[in-house]
């Protein structure tokens, strides 16, 4: 087989903006093009995959020439986003959005604002991943597609008000529009009879989609301080979340490197247990419960109330709800700068990582803190799931990192079963629920003593990674944050310090030391984690150090894309790496606003942080 031709990627990872449906995301670059887009579902094939592959689809509509002079914007409280190209006494631009009426369309409208500007089209559709034929037919007001992928026919179409050209390797368009003029190219799945786009339903449309988005925003309670931040975070988690399923994916994209050229590339269009319930939390901060029960639901058709081997969880569903996840490599897709394997699906729905437990309890406690107890058939399942993490939270697993080496005993998995625990006794407590109180009473105290004894180094003078171990790993900045720990408490002083000393530089943080930690079965140094720097404002700021911890959260604000997005890590050269935008990154960035918001108002009036500190409302 001839290998796939490398080729540096036309646009980085940072210069693109999202937008969707809530069953479905599309990339649009700062040029123009959706160049990722998968159809129908999040975790479908891809239709359009440029950023992947030279040859893998791109729809593009642009003006020629302008030179690199583009601007990206979103409407203010919207998920509708505008590219605008710059021309010297010329101005042109393109809205992109995809309505939320149940359509499946992506909506793409040009208009010159400023003089006369000439618009260019080219569409390249390459169904299930570039792997699948495809047929293009002109029909009235467009062009008809058909394919065939996973046995099953899809058909589909793009309209327009404009003649679309069709030729061998696609469509394509040029028109040049007078100053207010405007034009739309739609893609609309359906079939043959579908009615026909005109500019009254774009218009529409677009109002329609606004009044939406507004009004979701409008339903939220924002941060006085960096309310835009928080808000665009917000509207970009809520494009994660599935409307039919409830699940919640961890970025809309596969493939994009952690390392460039190297190994640790990753499909992240599924639901994780962890991803999900931290972002329920994000989501409760400001004041949407909708979401939380949803997923709970989605959840707690999954769990089985007697499981025979073990808690019936898995750490990962399909957006669906399918627990097969197989890995496969696509051998044909070159990379995003030529980093391979380029992988579909995900192994690591198959290991064992006993922290989900507390995530999701964490999740359940603050849903039900809003809402009332749960139902009488979720509380048996969470009570016998927690009796199996009672029972086994010994157990040697992945970790939270999913690590690809041997099974350890990671502090992350110890800490978050001590949360599995305990938030089912104040739930418990809380509701007056039945449980085996005494049982989850002893092993959550048993927990925390084997946390202080089996994982403080003194010669390191920190938590570490692993039992026994002398590395450091960032989930360290958890213990405060699920309050299991004093953040005046000396041992967690101490341990803050040798993380700044080791993981820490200016505001960007390393998961863990790759030469120091435990191996995680993957060649190639990685970048640092937005997640992690995000926890690592919020552990300042619960220590006390208010004003180093805004500090480091405004300079974080620098490594933003221009859209206010996150990949999931950063090179030193602030390069976006990883998955984009991954959901993790943006909850932990709601998370350390809101909390930094309420100290910096606290200490404008005068108050301290105590009643904060005691407030048993879980991570976020």
């Amino acid at each position: 087989m001839t290998e796939p031709k490398a080729r540096q990627a036309r646009n980085r990872i940072s210069e693109h903006g999202i937008i969707g449906d809530m069953r479905t995301t599309a990339l649009v670059a700062m040029d123009g093009t959706i160049d990722f887009f998968c159809y129908p579902h999040f975790d479908s094939p891809t239709l359009f995959g440029h950023l992947l592959g030279e040859d893998m689809g791109e729809f593009r509509l642009h003006v020629p020439g302008c030179g690199g002079a583009t601007r990206q914007i979103y409407l203010p409280d919207t998920n509708i986003l505008l590219t605008r190209f710059l021309g010297d006494g010329s101005i042109g631009e393109v809205s992109d959005f995809m309505p939320v009426d149940e359509s499946g369309r992506i909506v793409r409208r040009a208009k010159a604002v400023l003089g006369t500007v000439t618009f260019q089209l080219l569409i390249t559709p390459r169904p299930d991943y570039g792997r699948a034929a495809i047929s293009m037919e002109p029909v009235e007001g467009g062009v008809h597609l058909t394919w065939t992928q996973a046995g099953k026919d899809h058909s589909a179409f793009f309209y327009s008000d404009r003649p679309l050209a069709l030729e061998a390797d696609g469509i394509h368009g040029q028109w040049t529009l007078e100053e207010g003029q405007t034009l739309h190219v739609v893609f609309c799945p359906g079939r043959i009879g579908h009615p026909r786009i005109d500019k009254e339903y774009v218009r529409r449309s677009f109002a329609d989609t606004s009044h939406f988005w507004h009004g979701w925003v409008g339903e939220g309670t924002y941060p006085n301080n960096w309310k835009e931040l928080v808000t665009r975070s917000a509207l970009t988690l809520k494009l994660l979340t599935s409307r039919d399923h409830g699940s919640i994916a961890a970025a809309a994209t596969f493939g994009l490197p952690e390392v460039l050229g190297g190994e640790r590339n990753w499909d992240y269009r599924f639901c994780w247990v962890r991803d999900s319930a931290f972002t329920l939390y994000a989501f409760s901060r400001l004041n949407y419960y909708d979401e939380a029960e949803a997923f709970i639901h989605f959840l707690m058709e999954r769990v089985m109330e007697e499981p025979e081997d073990g808690p019936g969880l898995q750490i990962m569903y399909a957006m669906n709800g399918e627990d097969d996840l197989t890995e496969r490599e696509l051998d044909h897709v070159p990379g995003y700068e030529g980093s391979r394997p380029v992988r579909i699906g995900n192994e690591a729905y198959t290991q064992r990582q006993m922290d989900i437990f507390g995530e999701f309890m964490d999740a359940v406690y603050i849903s039900t803190k809003a809402r009332g107890k749960p139902t009488t058939s979720a509380w048996r399942k969470m009570a016998s799931m927690l009796d199996w993490v009672a029972a086994n939270w010994r157990l040697k697993d992945k970790g939270i990192w999913e690590s690809r080496g041997e099974d350890e005993e990671y502090l992350s998995s110890r800490l978050m079963c001590w949360v599995a625990l305990d938030r089912g006794l104040r739930i418990a407590m809380r509701q007056s629920l039945p449980c085996d109180m005494d049982l989850w009473r002893v092993e959550r105290d048993r927990i925390q003593e084997t946390i202080l004894t089996e994982f403080w180094n003194p010669d390191v003078g920190a938590f570490t990674q692993t039992k026994g171990g002398t590395a450091v790993d960032a989930v360290v900045l958890l213990m405060p944050l699920v309050r299991f720990i004093n953040p005046r408490d000396p041992l967690w002083t101490s341990t803050l310090r040798v993380v700044q000393e080791k993981l820490v530089h200016d505001c960007l943080v390393k998961r863990y030391d790759n030469a120091e930690a435990s191996f995680d079965g993957l060649e190639g140094e990685e970048g640092t984690f937005t997640i992690c720097s995000f926890w690592y404002v919020e552990a300042l700021a619960r220590t006390g150090q208010v004003a180093e911890a805004r500090l480091m959260f405004e300079k974080l604000h620098s490594y933003a894309n221009h859209l206010g997005l996150y990949a999931e890590e950063l090179s030193s050269a602030g390069d976006h790496l990883g998955n984009f935008p991954q959901g993790l990154t943006h909850l932990s960035l709601i998370s350390a606003a809101i909390w930094l918001d309420r100290a910096l108002s606290q200490s404008r009036t005068g108050g301290t942080h105590n009643h904060i500190l005691e407030d048993p409302d879980g991570i976020a």
